[in-house]
This record gives structure tokens, C-alpha cells and sequence, in this order.
């Protein structure tokens, strides 16, 4: 019996332009299915928004029919009003995951970067080459939010396959086996680089 692709939806919420990334995973094989935004600023009204996210999210997960939906969590800023708004459309994004029985995992701008690229600190221009070397796609976004949201189903993707720790127990990687640079993630990650022909 012939394993299907496993389709992972990845969500980077806004409340002006939302990001969404889908990949397949079969096998070994990761690639990229379709990456885009959702255009929210032309609306004034709070609500339309939330209720065009809704909305976008039940078309992708009918059409795609994805095993797992990735969002990333806002990371805290001072204003709290569009905190409180982004949180919303956060939550609307896990509505609608749960309305088609997918559960929603989020992940930290840190642990989405570290997962893709081996530093919590890369930059956006440095997870996107990652994407495409990982993904062996050339074409250039329009907008760095279809990126990031690419970037939180490959995270996603990666620490399912992660085996979870028995409770109180840490793993202490050595100093010898950290990745101290972007030739040394790559010689330990050969799975995550494609080569061009």
C-alpha cells in the first residue's frame, strides 16, 4: 500500500496581510505546494478581517486537505491594542483548524528559525535561502509573510519527527556538535540541502 504525500498547512497571522505556506512530505522527499498572502488592509472594519480569514482558511484546508496546521505565535510587542488584535487573528486561524479536526501547533518566531536554519537568530533573507535550498525552488516571494509562513510548516514538519523527551530528562548536545556556522549545520543536516544540477 503506497503511502500518501502528508500536506502541512504553516499560518503567519496578521491583521493587515496574513501569510500561508503549504508543503507536501512523502517520504524523504519535502516540497513546497503553494505559498501566498491574504491582503486584510484594504478592509477597515476589524470583524470583515477576521471573518476573511475564516474564510481563506476553510478554502485552503477543503482544497489541500492538510494533516496539520503550524502557526506562528506573535511575538510581544508594546501596543497592546495590536496585540490584541493580532491575537484574535490567531484565533481565528485555530477556529478554523479545529472546525475541520486538525489540530493547530504554534511555534515561536526563535524555534522557527532554529528549526530551519540551526540560529534562533537568522535573519529572514537567511531562512529563505534555507527554504529554498530545502524546498529546490528558485522563484522570488512578493512578500516575506508567504516565507515565514513556509518556514512554520517545515518547522512543524521537523519537530514532528523529533522524538519528545521522558519528562525532566535534558539533552545536552556537546560544544563539538553545535553548529557553529552555516557550513557546519549543512555538513550536520544533509537531509534539509538539495543539490543543483
Amino acid at each position: 500500500m503506497q503511502q500518501e504525500p502528508r500536506i502541512i498547512l504553516g499560518i503567519d497571522p496578521g491583521t493587515l496581510v496574513m501569510g500561508y505556506g503549504l508543503i507536501s512530505v512523502h517520504k524523504s522527499n519535502i516540497s513546497l505546494v503553494e505559498m501566498g498572502v491574504l491582503q486584510l488592509a484594504r478592509r477597515q472594519d476589524h470583524a470583515e478581517r477576521l471573518e476573511l480569514i475564516f474564510r481563506k482558511m476553510e478554502s485552503l484546508i477543503k482544497m489541500h486537505v492538510p494533516v496539520a496546521v503550524a502557526i506562528e505565535a506573535p511575538f510581544f510587542g508594546k501596543n497592546v491594542q495590536s496585540m490584541l488584535k493580532l491575537g484574535r487573528a490567531q484565533g481565528v486561524a485555530i477556529a478554523a483548524a479545529m472546525m475541520h479536526g486538525l489540530q493547530a501547533t504554534e511555534y515561536s518566531p526563535r524555534k522557527i528559525k532554529q528549526s530551519v536554519t540551526g540560529r534562533g537568530n537568522a535573519t529572514k533573507e537567511q531562512v529563505w535561502e534555507m527554504l529554498q535550498h530545502t524546498l529546490k525552488f528558485d522563484e522570488d516571494p512578493r512578500f516575506m509573510d508567504a516565507t515565514d509562513a513556509v518556514a512554520v510548516a517545515l518547522c512543524h514538519h521537523y519537530q514532528s519527527r523529533v522524538p519528545k523527551a521522558d519528562a525532566g530528562v535534558k539533552v545536552k548536545i556537546p560544544a563539538s556538535k553545535k553548529a557553529s556556522s552555516w557550513e557546519a549545520f549543512i555538513a550536520m543536516n544533509p537531509d534539509r540541502v538539495s543539490k543543483k544540477g
